[in-house]
């Protein structure tokens, strides 16, 4: 079972984290030079619940905002 979203397809998301050193030139430095770039993921919120899908009980993962939504039937 994928780690997805039944309802929205939320996943995660690859992205980077940005290590900035030095001082701003605005406090007087030379301004910040981007010194490594590192890869990672969001993750979304994902919750396994039982629901019902198509009037049977199902596990799967949903996401905390389609939860809040409302538009889940648990089992």
């Amino acid at each position: 079972m994928l780690k997805v979203c039944y309802f929205c397809g939320k996943k995660k998301v690859a992205g980077k984290v940005i290590v900035r050193k030095g001082l701003a030139k605005k406090k007087g430095g030379t301004g910040s030079k981007i010194s490594r770039r590192n890869k990672r993921e969001f993750l979304p919120n994902l919750q396994k619940m039982r629901i019902l899908i198509d009037g049977h009980p199902k596990k799967a993962y949903v996401c905390t905002k389609c939860i809040k939504k409302g538009g889940i039937t648990k089992a």
